[in-house]
């Protein structure tokens, strides 16, 4: 299999952009410790409060697991009422 790339866009609501940051910190971390993790990087946009999340994983295998995970579930519900938009892709290297 194939490594995979993911990248995620997050426009907080207005005020949480700190809360969100706080919430991505804690699942950078744990995620950068999972066996299929090969790259796990937050930018802040110097125009917005918009967010970009670059990740890159050993294979879709890896990814699957990633989201299976309970630091994954526990970012994901902590973050709900945080983001006016998140948008996720998922890319295959070329």
């Amino acid at each position: 299999m194939a490594k995979l790339a993911v990248t995620a866009i997050f426009k907080p609501k207005d005020g949480y952009k700190d809360r969100l940051l706080d919430e991505l910190e804690k699942v950078k971390e744990a995620s950068r410790e999972e066996e299929g993790c090969i790259q796990y990087d937050l930018h802040q946009s110097i125009e917005s409060t918009t967010i970009f999340l670059y990740e890159v994983w050993k294979d879709s295998d890896a990814v699957q697991s990633h989201i299976e995970t309970a630091h994954y579930k526990t970012y994901r519900e902590n973050t709900e009422d945080l983001l006016d938009s998140r948008e996720v892709n998922k890319w295959n290297f070329i």
